[in-house]
């Protein structure tokens, strides 16, 4: 019984377990985070690049010879 207890109280694997999740967790939110920051400043890049587009597209005239 004595050795049983001693191996239950050595055992890690557990809080292991729990600090990888633990981690994971920490970095998700820092992602979240991130990317949210971001957000203004990547729609800004793309509205400037469509507008930009629309600006420089070629309009169809047509002539008569």
């Amino acid at each position: 019984m004595t050795k049983l207890l001693n191996k239950i109280r050595r055992n890690e694997e557990g809080a292991t377990a729990i600090e990888y999740g633990l981690i994971a967790a920490l970095v998700a939110i820092a992602l979240i985070t991130a990317l949210q920051s971001l957000e203004g400043g990547l729609s800004g890049v793309f509205e400037g690049a469509a507008t930009t587009l629309e600006d420089n597209t070629p309009t169809s005239t047509t002539t008569t010879p």
